[in-house]
């Protein structure tokens, strides 16, 4: 239902239950935090083109933060029972959708790695601590300030829920691989995405070289790949089969419509998938915030121990990758 909001106006506030998303068709909108009080601060603007409160349209929580009209503007409210009516009735909206949740993954996959990359440098191994850094200190100590201890995600928040066996329905690409093959390699460009209806996979940076790391293993009716297939961005990641007989399905952008039509379970999946990523990753980027924030407190008060910088050196050898 497109509506239009004068300049200053609230559409949604911190706090609200989170039930439609808002697609901007005309003007422009502010994303914040603390809105209103002595510690608002502005987050991002949303231009006409993108979406707003898109959360909404995979998890059912509070809002986060209050949008505000910057200007005269009109948006199309979305409701979340009104989703499949939406895309059927423009189901380009729906590779529209992916694309505008992988950019905010990619985003926060970004300022995550950047907050890791933070806590290495802040106790660094073998070498000077670069001069940069207190800028960069500052930047995710205030982040972690904006976060209030209500803001951080719970455990319920960031859990996995269960969901059918991927296997089931239309599938429109479907291949065996033996134990070994390579998937995809780090680096390469982003061709489509894949969803494991048997075996194993394991994901892995460095891949045969003396800095091989394995991120994580993957089982059946998991997703991976979807990164640089919703981004247009190259591979950060190899991919490698761990057992014979494995079963992936290959998922192109440009199948998103035909799934939709003939199997739209599968793309509640996705989008419940791609939460879990967007969750877990906001955890794990405050948890990062948190042990800076612990590292400047504890370099203001001049009570460096020997346990925090070890945790920092250790982080990011071991984040959530």
């Amino acid at each position: 239902m497109s509506k239009n909001y004068s300049k200053g106006e609230v559409i949604f506030r911190e706090g609200d239950n989170g039930d439609s998303f808002f697609e901007v068709l005309k003007g422009k909108v502010g994303v914040y935090t603390g809105y209103g009080t002595d510690g608002e601060q502005k987050l991002t603007e949303i231009t006409d083109g993108h979406i707003v409160g898109e959360m909404a349209l995979i998890d059912a929580f509070p809002r986060s933060a209050t949008v505000v009209a910057l200007e005269d503007s009109e948006l199309n409210e979305v409701s979340v029972d009104e989703v499949k009516a939406y895309f059927q009735g423009s189901p380009d909206k729906i590779k529209f959708i992916f694309r505008e949740l992988g950019e905010r993954l990619k985003r926060l996959t970004g300022e995550y790695a950047d907050a890791c990359e933070t806590v290495r440098e802040l106790y660094p191994k073998d070498e000077p601590r670069k001069s940069s850094i207190a800028d960069k200190i500052k930047k995710f100590v205030e982040n972690y300030n904006l976060i209030s201890k209500a803001k951080q995600p719970s455990a319920e928040y960031i859990r996995e829920t269960e969901s059918p066996a991927h296997n089931d329905g239309f599938a429109k690409s479907i291949e065996k691989y033996s134990k070994g093959t390579v998937i995809f390699r780090e680096g390469e460009p982003g061709r489509c995405m894949y969803d494991i209806h048997y075996g194993t996979i394991g994901i892995y940076t460095g891949y045969g070289t003396p800095n091989e790391k394995c991120l994580t293993t993957l089982y059946a009716d998991k997703f991976f790949g979807e990164l640089a297939l919703l981004g247009d961005d190259v591979r950060t990641a190899t991919a490698v089969v761990l057992e014979d007989g494995t079963i992936l399905e290959a998922i192109y952008m440009d199948d998103f419509e035909e799934i939709f039509a003939k199997n739209p379970a599968k793309i509640e999946m996705v989008l419940g998938h791609l939460s879990f990523r967007i969750r877990r990753l906001t955890y794990e980027y405050i948890n990062a915030c948190k042990l800076i924030y612990d590292a400047a407190e504890a370099e203001l008060k001049d009570s460096v121990t020997d346990e925090l910088k070890k945790k920092a050196q250790d982080y990011q050898e071991n984040y959530y990758g």
